[in-house]
């Protein structure tokens, strides 16, 4: 392990709308923000292929690309980018104190603020076709992708509120939604479910699954099997979205940041600050209502105007 401690003012942990948003503000604030991107560089939006409801790009534009715009951008500003993992952390509970970091489990860091924007993952279901064809009809966000399949007939899999959430969303937009459940009931609250019922393009599969996604490049149709009879039916569909929830990255603050029962990092009020002073969270870690860019950047911006004032205080 190296011995050589880095001392930073600003250290932004992971990338995203929210972290690239934090570092931009963060960097013109001449607050010197160091970037660790975490494994997925860009976060979960470089999965999208299509991303058309961002400000600013009138013609849409693809995930990875618009997260490289925005990389560019706080780098402009002398935001230094590094590709690594934050492998612990040693968080102070004083005000001014300094937060102690690993990176990578060899490289030390100690930071006067820190800005949290690990995101969340999507839940999938982990079958071989349905990884294959993510951005490809596949989607975990129905009002991300939803606009694409205007006219056409989708599947959503999931029971409870989110699923919910996302068919209702998708009927006015779509020909027809199918909701796949796995049991004999849904576990959505009961004004979500008589929305679901009173819809008259939504129809509810129980007991049903996703045996296999059809299509080789795109999505042409579900592989259904009903787990009770075993009986499998095709159903003829350009869009799969898979609505069975998120995870919090948030693993590695357990125990130390105030969280959530399932992970989603408790900020005070509406600001960025966490439970410890100079700690702040941005962005999907902290946000399980919206999850959309344009509110991830947001909160990244506020991220790094909160750690501003707060290196203002001090002085």
């Amino acid at each position: 392990m190296s011995d050589t401690i880095e001392k930073i003012k600003c250290l932004i942990i992971g990338s995203g709308p929210a972290g690239y948003t934090a570092a931009i503000y963060a960097a013109r604030a001449d607050m010197k923000p160091v970037m660790y991107t975490g494994m997925q560089m860009g976060g979960q939006l470089t999965t999208t292929t299509e991303v058309d409801n961002f400000p600013g790009y009138a013609e849409g534009t693809d995930g990875t690309a618009m997260m490289e715009d925005l990389k560019k951008q706080a780098e402009r500003f002398g935001t230094e980018v590094r590709f690594g993992l934050v492998t612990k952390v040693d968080l102070s509970d004083k005000v001014g104190g300094i937060h102690k970091v690993i990176v990578d489990e060899t490289k030390h860091i100690e930071a006067e603020t820190i800005i949290i924007s690990t995101g969340a993952t999507a839940k999938y279901l982990g079958i071989e076709s349905e990884q294959r064809l993510i951005g490809g009809g596949v989607s975990a966000c129905a009002t991300c992708d939803g606009f694409f399949y205007k006219g056409q007939d989708v599947v959503v899999v999931g029971a409870g509120d989110t699923a919910a959430e996302e068919a209702t969303y998708l009927s006015n937009i779509c020909s027809k939604v199918t909701i796949l459940v796995r049991k004999d009931f849904m576990r959505a609250s009961k004004a979500m479910q008589h929305r679901v019922n009173k819809t008259k393009n939504i129809e509810v599969l129980y007991n049903t699954e996703i045996d296999e996604v059809l299509g080789s490049n795109v999505v042409e149709g579900v592989r259904a099997i009903n787990n009770q009879t075993k009986e499998t039916t095709d159903i003829a569909v350009t869009g799969v979205f898979i609505a069975i929830g998120h995870k919090p990255n948030s693993d590695l603050f357990k125990g130390v940041l105030d969280m959530d029962e399932t992970g989603y990092l408790i900020t005070k009020g509406k600001s960025t600050k966490t439970n410890l002073p100079g700690v702040f969270a941005a962005g999907d870690i902290q946000d399980k209502e919206y999850r959309q860019a344009v509110t991830a950047a947001g909160t990244g911006c506020m991220a790094a105007l909160d750690a501003e004032r707060y290196l203002g205080a001090l002085e």
